[in-house]
């Protein structure tokens, strides 16, 4: 499917052909017509002439060769190495053959725990994440307000004068 700026839908495709070739007129004008450049009028009549109809269709963007992922065995060798070595990417690199940002993806993807989080002797994890085990998180805004004060004014007992006013008889509260 043609995105949403193009100039020539498969219908304009169409529509250019046929003005070039069965009503014989210059791609500059026609292309200028339909607001496209001679190069891509060129490019569709080309396509017409070798492939016909068929051609002027959406081909697809999908990649023609996707990578391929590392094999488990592999992963395996990668994940096996860190523990028996306890080192990082860049010197298990040349120890298993694959470069150092594959064995950080594969690490990763695998869960391995930071060097920094291990034990360097027995290589058991010592440390927590630094995720926070409580997080104040509720089911609703406004379930939890936080409010830093930085001073409170002298307040005497009973309230002062912002919550009964200044004197005693404003508002009838005769207090």
């Amino acid at each position: 499917m043609s995105h949403a700026n193009a100039r020539l839908t498969v219908h304009g495709r169409v529509l250019l052909v046929r003005r070039v070739v069965e009503d014989r007129r210059p791609v500059s004008h026609v292309a200028r017509e339909l607001g496209v450049s001679r190069q891509c009028a060129h490019r569709w009549v080309n396509r017409f002439r070798s492939e016909g109809f068929e051609g002027l269709s959406d081909r697809s963007s999908r990649p023609r060769r996707v990578p391929t992922r590392t094999s488990p065995e592999r992963e395996r060798a990668v994940v096996e190495a860190r523990t028996r070595l306890r080192s990082g990417p860049a010197r298990l690199a040349p120890v298993t053959g694959v470069p150092a940002r594959t064995i950080s993806r594969i690490l990763r993807r695998h869960g391995a725990p930071p060097l920094a989080w291990l034990d360097p002797v027995t290589g058991a994890v010592i440390r927590a994440s630094r995720s926070t085990a409580n997080r104040y998180e509720h089911e609703h805004p406004g379930d939890l307000i936080h409010v830093d004060v930085k001073k409170l004014g002298r307040i005497p007992d009973g309230g002062g004068w912002r919550a009964h006013g200044r004197s005693e008889q404003v508002r009838g509260r005769g207090i």
